[in-house]
C-alpha cells in the first residue's frame, strides 16, 4: 500500500470520528486514493480496468474494510450491494468528492462495462422475443445469437482474441477481473465495429434496460421493506 492510500485511510477515520457523515468521507478517501489494485486480507481488489475504467464501488468495499464499527452495517449494505447510497448528492457533487480524473474513469466503467453488458441483455431478450413469436423455444444459442448480432462473432470465438491479443492463458473458466476486462474490450471491440448512430441507438437500448431492472429492483427492495416494518 502507498503512503498515498495509508494517508486516505487515516483521514477517512479522523473524518468519521469527527461526525464528518461517512459516505461523504468515503467519496474524499476516493479521491486521494492512488493504487489501481491492492491486496487486502487475502483478497485482491481491482479498481483499474485497463488503466481506464475506475470501479468506484470496489474500492469503497474495501475502504470498508477498514471501517469496521466505525459505520451502520444496514448504511453499508445498503451501497455495496444495492447501490443505494445513504446520502443524496447530485451528479456534479459527486464529482467533485472523487475528483474530475476518477469521475471521468467512473464513466468509463460505467458506459464501457455496466451499459455494455445490459446492452447483451436487452439483445437477448429481443431475440428471445423474435423466436417466441415464431414459435420457437429453443434458448440454447440465443446469447451467442446476440454476441453475433452485436459484435459479430460468438462468445468463445471473440473471448479466445482477445486473450490471443492480451497474451493471456486460454483456461475454461474466467475470473471476475478478466470479465471485466472482457467487456471493456467487447466496448472498444464495437465501438470500431459501428458508426456512431448505431453505437448511439445500442448504448440508448442498454440504458434502457438498466433503468428498467433498477426500477424493478427499487420497487422490489421498497416493497420488501414494507414488510418487515409491517411484521
Amino acid at each position: 500500500m502507498s503512503t498515498r492510500d495509508t494517508q486516505a485511510i487515516q483521514e477517512l477515520k479522523s473524518a468519521i470520528a469527527a461526525g464528518k457523515n461517512w459516505y461523504v468521507a468515503l467519496l474524499e478517501a476516493i479521491r486521494v486514493w492512488n493504487s489501481p489494485e491492492d491486496d487486502y486480507q487475502g483478497r485482491h481488489y481491482r479498481y483499474l480496468v485497463d488503466n481506464e475504467a475506475f470501479d468506484w464501488l470496489v474500492l469503497a468495499e474495501r475502504l470498508c474494510e477498514e471501517l469496521d464499527g466505525f459505520i451502520p452495517e444496514k448504511e453499508r449494505i445498503d451501497l455495496l450491494f444495492f447501490d443505494i447510497p445513504p446520502a443524496e448528492l447530485s451528479r456534479d457533487e459527486f464529482k467533485n468528492m472523487i475528483g474530475a480524473l476518477k469521475y471521468e474513469a467512473h464513466l468509463n466503467y460505467f458506459y464501457g462495462i455496466i451499459v455494455e453488458r445490459f446492452l447483451v441483455l436487452a439483445v437477448t431478450e429481443e431475440i428471445r422475443k423474435e423466436k417466441r413469436v415464431l414459435g420457437l423455444t429453443g434458448d440454447n444459442r440465443v446469447v451467442d445469437e446476440a454476441y453475433q448480432r452485436i459484435y459479430g462473432a460468438n462468445q468463445l470465438a471473440l473471448l479466445k482474441l482477445f486473450r490471443k491479443e492480451r497474451h493471456y492463458p486460454q483456461p475454461r473458466s474466467i475470473s471476475l477481473s478478466e470479465l471485466n476486462q472482457f467487456t471493456y474490450w467487447l466496448f472498444k471491440h464495437r465501438v470500431r465495429r459501428h458508426d456512431k448512430s448505431c453505437v448511439a441507438s445500442d448504448t440508448k437500448k442498454a440504458l434502457t434496460k438498466l433503468r428498467e431492472i433498477l426500477d424493478l429492483k427499487t420497487r422490489s427492495l421498497c416493497l420488501s421493506r414494507e414488510l418487515s416494518i409491517e411484521l
